[in-house]
């Protein structure tokens, strides 16, 4: 698994590539979350247009991004998930801590980022 990070104002990017399956490789995303959090930077999009595929332990990892996110006051949204990622966040209902968006600028620029992003 690959992570490629990019910002868009205060909202890291990161766009995964491979398979989210858990096991070691997949605690880099949980790492990047930490680091992010770490630099004030509480609020993610997940781009998983290139996920090939994910099963319950990367399931997993991505609620415990959610989760340490929504601790530090941020939120996390998921963007291009591919059908079988989609699939499995709907029938695990998961979907609806994250919704889907159908691109990383539909996310970015959709609501419940601003109450985040207000000056400290």
């Amino acid at each position: 698994m690959r992570i490629h990070e990019k910002f868009e104002g205060k909202i890291a990017i990161l766009a995964i590539s491979g398979k989210l399956m858990g096991g070691l490789e997949s605690f880099l995303l949980r790492d990047k979350i930490e680091s992010l959090i770490a630099d004030g930077i509480i609020n993610v999009v997940i781009d998983l247009s290139h996920v090939k595929w994910m099963n319950s332990p990367g399931l997993g990892i991505l609620i415990g991004c959610w989760k340490m996110l929504n601790q530090a006051g941020g939120n996390l949204k998921i963007a291009n998930a591919t059908d079988k990622v989609n699939n499995l966040l709907m029938m695990t209902h998961v979907i609806e801590f994250f919704g889907n968006y159908s691109s990383v600028d539909r996310a970015v620029s959709s609501p419940g980022w601003e109450a985040h992003l207000q000056p400290q």
